[in-house]
Formats: C-alpha cells, structure tokens, sequence
C-alpha cells in the first residue's frame, strides 16, 4: 500500500492499495492502484470485500458474476505479531437465507501465504468468471512490482491439499502456497470446501501441518472458479522490530486473552484445547449432537489423558510467540515422537469427536486428518454429520446414509470420505438444506445457514446476530462461562457494541489470539499501525470503521432475503432445555423475547443510519 497521508481516517481516498483484477474467462488482467473509499478499505479484509461485494446482485453462489476476492489486512506480513492473516470473500455456497440466496461471506487463514503475498506488492486479487480448464496463479515480486501469471493444474487435480503444497514447493523456491483439496474440486456437491495455506512448519517437516480458510465454503467457490491454487513467491521483508511493536508483542505473549492459549509448561491452558476443562466443569461440553449428557464422558479427550500416550509438541506459526498449535504424534517405544496424527484445536477435536459419540484420540484425529486433506470446513462437516447421527437415534426404522449411530467410527469415517470425494452430497452442502429436506429442522445446529462452532447455543445467544459464524464474528462465546454475564442490559451492550468488535481482526490482518479479550480498539493496535506504516489513528476511529463493516455485513443479509425469524437459535435449544447443562438457563422464550427486541432497536436504527 502507498500512504500519501498520515491520517487514513480523514483521507483515505490518500492510500492507495495494488489490486489485480482477473478474468478467468480469457486470461485477461489489470493491475493498478485503488483509492481507498473509507477507514475500512484501508485496513483491508472483509471491511474492503464486503464494499465491492454489495455493489453485486447475486442470486447463485457458482455463478460468473460472483467474484473470488483474495486480499490482506493492513498489518498482514508486518512485525506485528500473528500478521499474516489472509482473506477470502464472496457469495457462499453454504451460508444462504430461506429464499435460496447466498450470502456475503468470508475466510480468514493463517500460515505464510498472507506474508508472502503482502511482500510482492500485491494487496488483493480479484477472480472474475470461471476458468475453462484447472488453473493456479503465481504472483512473483518482480523489479517493477508484482507479476502475476496463470499457469495449467490439470497436474494438481485429484491432489489433497497437503500433496497440493508439497508438489508446488519443489517447482517454487521462497514461496508460500494457497491451495484447495479434492473437496473444492467436487464443489458442485461439497459447500463446505476450505482453502488450506502452507506454513513453515509444514514446508520443513514435509508433515501436513497447513493453516485453513475453512469457514463458508470460500474453497468450493474457488473449486467453481477452477482455480486450484495460488503461489506467492517473494523474498521475505522483516527486519528489526520497532520498539513500539516489540513492546505490543511482548504484552500479547505474556497478558491479554493470548496468556491462557500459551503452552502448559508456560503456565497457559495449552492452546484452545483448554476450553474442553473449561466447559466441562458446567457440563458445556458438546456432545451427541450438542446434547451434554451431564457425565465425565468429555474427560477421555482431556489434554491431560491424552498425553499419558501420545507426544504432544507446542508449536507456533511463524514469528508467533503464543504457540497455540498442539500437534498429536504417536509415541514409540523409546519414548520420542513418531507419526504425526493431527492438530488438536478445540473445534475441529470437538465436533469430529465428542459430539459425533467417538472419544478415542486416534479416532477424532483420523478424521480432522480426512476433513484437512480433503480440504473442508471441520465445522460443517463435523455438525451436519451429528445431525445425520441424531436423525437416525429419531428414527430407528428408517434411517439415512447406511444407519450410521452416534460412536460408530468406521461408518462415520467412510462417510466423510465419501463427502470429501463429493459423493455424499447430503453432508456437502450442510446441515440447513439437510434439515430441511428431511423436514425436521429444530436439531439442526446453524444460524442463518452457517454451522455452529463447538459451544453450546444455550450459553450464547449472541450466535443469533453473528455475521460469520458465532466464534469468529460475535465475541459472545465466553460471556456466560468465563464472566457469568445473565442480564439483559450486559448482553445487549454485547452484542451491539463490544462483542462485535472481534470482526476487526478480520479487517486488519491479525490472528483474534493477538488481543482477544480487549478487541480490536486497543492502544496497541494504534501504536502498531503508528509504528509499522506512520499513520495515526484513533482507538475510536478504529472501532467507528468495525462497527460499520459489521452494519453493512447484516444489512447484505436482508439484501440476500434474510428475514428477522431466521436469526435464531435451533428450535430444540428452547424447545426441549438441556437440564444437563450447569448454567443459568439465558434462552428460554420470555429472555430471547426481550434481547431480540432490544438488539433489533439498536441495530435497526445504526443500519437505517449507515445506509
């Protein structure tokens, strides 16, 4: 980006960003630089995609007319730790309101590639039309700026993504890879297609270690694209940190919300991980199709029962002092690592684990293994099989895909192979258009077409008003556990001012994990952004142009034919309460009848407003 002014909130239209636009069609590209439009264009992700997204009419996620849009945050490839954020945005195929409309959406990944692509000089690529025949792109740093070239992947199709990266890596020396599987290629009956992004650690060890855009099927509309990868190769830009940003890294490893995420012999929770003791004390954990059972059953996939037999290295993604990753290996007979299984976050071990009835470490671990390879979204694919599971409990005499049953490994897994290889279209294209189909739709754990990540809706509400999924777009997720939020006042706030705020790590370039308590407004943030680019901007300017991206990402889903009644909770959470679950109970009908009328005057009138 070029900055003709150190005040991008007063002038944005003075930085300009590096765009190349191209027509798949053809071949065709454009390369310039762009205006920024307001605060939200200059910090870049979804605040930027979500603008160019709104200026399109799209009826169809795989149509021509919807674009792939590929960009940076601001702070993404700087000394900033955890700045290597990439975002993918479009209309998703999964996520779609009633009316069959699909809705603005994006993917955030972490690993290299984000870097790397930030360092040739390129801020964002746009993918217009469809490719006639599997392509990648290489986006090199050359003497006069970036140049970009398509080039023929019919050697890549068929390829899972980690062979993807590794057949890549030996054609491109000093690059980072952005890659879909099998999943994406069979995009016309898998929604849920990730985007997998190599990591150093993976390019070293060789082992298959990639980062995801997992989140609204971003890999399935680049599968539709026929564009099968991206490589960005350009020698790497860091030198000596600025003090401010050193400090700024400093606080994010040893305080803020990163401090229970570090390693154990760190004196941190070991990685998110944690949250399944977290949980577990109130019965939280979810399990059988996000039924707690109010037993200890969680407990067999307890960090510390699984290390009693397996290895378990703490690692980190680049330039990252966290080390969040918990990386499984079994363990040989002298004690030392031996093969590498999976990496256990608490979601994907969750959701492919406890909630489908299986809790044997290797079992979860086969399966997040499968969902990476194939390159899926663990989330949808976890819960859309739970739903699968717990239709077939309902209906013993008629049940669906071979009967599979809660705890039942080798059906589970044959089926997610099955949904990889897109022959198991049922689970492709998720748990709402399943529901539906089948006609029992009141356990079927989405919002709005998205599936659930591995909280309980019964402890967050907020889920309703998320724009992106509830972990990654609504803040909420903690409120009753970790602070024991329960009045209407304290989550209303919330909802519509604090808690929303967690979208601008989507903006800027960084990992949530960067300062997830405090949220995007913080002093560090300013000093980075002061620091690493010499523009000034306020902690308040910051929040204004977050709260806006996340007005215009709600007022694109009325656009798409949402209506007020699809943001909602699954109807069994208030239908049949879980007694099992030890907290106070926030969504009975009377608690939802008032935050929803409450929540709907603020936003209602801050949308009227911005628009």
């Amino acid at each position: 980006m070029r900055f003709l002014t150190d005040k991008p909130a007063v002038e944005p239209a003075s930085v300009l960003y590096r765009r190349c636009t191209v027509d798949l069609k053809n071949g065709d590209m454009q390369m310039g630089e762009v205006p920024c439009l307001n605060l939200e264009d200059v910090l870049g992700g979804f605040g930027r995609s979500f603008q160019l997204l709104e200026k399109r009419e799209i009826c169809d996620a795989y149509v021509d007319e919807n674009p792939l849009i590929v960009n940076v945050g601001l702070l993404t490839g700087s000394h900033v730790m955890t700045g290597m954020r990439t975002y993918f945005s479009g209309y998703s195929p999964i996520k779609g309101s009633r009316k069959g409309l699909p809705a603005a959406m994006w993917s955030a990944g972490s690993g290299k590639f984000g870097a790397k692509l930030k360092w040739t000089g390129l801020d964002e690529i746009i993918f217009e039309n469809r490719s006639d025949q599997p392509v990648y792109m290489v986006i090199r740093e050359g003497n006069d700026g970036p140049v970009v070239e398509l080039k023929p992947a019919v050697h890549l199709l068929g390829l899972t993504t980690h062979e993807k990266i590794m057949s890549l890596q030996k054609e491109y020396d000093d690059a980072h890879f952005a890659v879909i599987g099998p999943a994406g290629e069979n995009w016309q009956n898998v929604y849920a297609g990730a985007v997998a992004l190599s990591t150093e650690n993976q390019l070293k060890s060789k082992e298959d270690k990639s980062r995801f855009a997992g989140r609204g099927g971003m890999g399935s509309l680049m599968g539709y694209k026929n564009v099968l990868a991206l490589v960005a190769q350009s020698n790497d830009k860091l030198g000596s940190t600025p003090e401010p940003v050193k400090k700024a890294n400093v606080n994010v490893i040893k305080g803020g919300g990163s401090a229970r995420l570090q390693p154990i012999k760190r004196g941190g929770g070991g990685g998110t991980w944690a949250a399944y003791e977290v949980l577990q004390a109130f019965h939280a954990v979810p399990v059988n199709n996000f039924r707690p059972q109010g037993n200890d059953i969680p407990e067999r996939l307890f960090r510390s029962r699984v290390e009693k037999s397996y290895e378990i290295k703490s690692e980190a993604c680049y330039r990252c002092g966290i080390t969040c990753h918990n990386n499984i290996y079994k363990r040989k007979e002298d004690g030392s690592a031996g093969e590498f299984l999976a990496k256990f976050d608490y979601e994907p071990l969750n959701l492919l684990g406890t909630n489908l009835g299986l809790h044997e470490t290797e079992q979860a671990a086969a399966l997040i293994h499968l969902c990476d390879n194939y390159g899926m979204d663990a989330i949808t694919v976890g819960v859309t099989v739970a739903y699968v599971l717990s239709y077939n409990e309902r209906h013993p005499q008629t049940p669906i895909l071979n009967g599979i049953t809660f705890g039942d490994f080798d059906g589970i897994r044959r089926l997610v192979e099955l949904t990889g290889q897109g022959k198991a279209p049922e689970i492709g294209r998720g748990s709402m258009r399943l529901s539906v189909d089948l006609g029992e739709t009141g356990y079927a754990y989405h919002v709005k077409g998205l599936e659930l990540a591995a909280y309980q809706p019964e402890t967050n509400p907020g889920y309703i008003w998320a724009i992106a999924g509830g972990h990654m777009s609504m803040g909420t997720y903690g409120m009753l556990a970790r602070e024991g939020k329960t009045d209407t006042k304290s989550w209303v706030e919330a909802i519509t001012q604090d808690k929303l705020q967690i979208v601008g790590f989507d903006m800027i370039g960084l990992c949530k994990f960067f300062d997830i308590v405090k949220g995007i407004g913080t002093a560090m943030v300013v000093d980075c952004l002061k620091a690493e680019h010499g523009v000034i901007v306020t902690e308040q300017e910051l929040k204004d142009a977050v709260k806006r991206a996340f007005l215009r990402g709600m007022a694109l889903e009325f656009r798409q034919g949402y209506d007020k009644d699809e943001f909602c909770l699954p109807a069994e959470v208030t239908e049949s309460p879980n007694p099992n679950i030890k907290m106070p109970m926030l969504t009975t009908p009377e608690f939802l009848a008032e935050l929803n009328e409450k929540v709907w005057e603020v936003f209602d009138r801050e949308m009227q407003e911005l628009l």
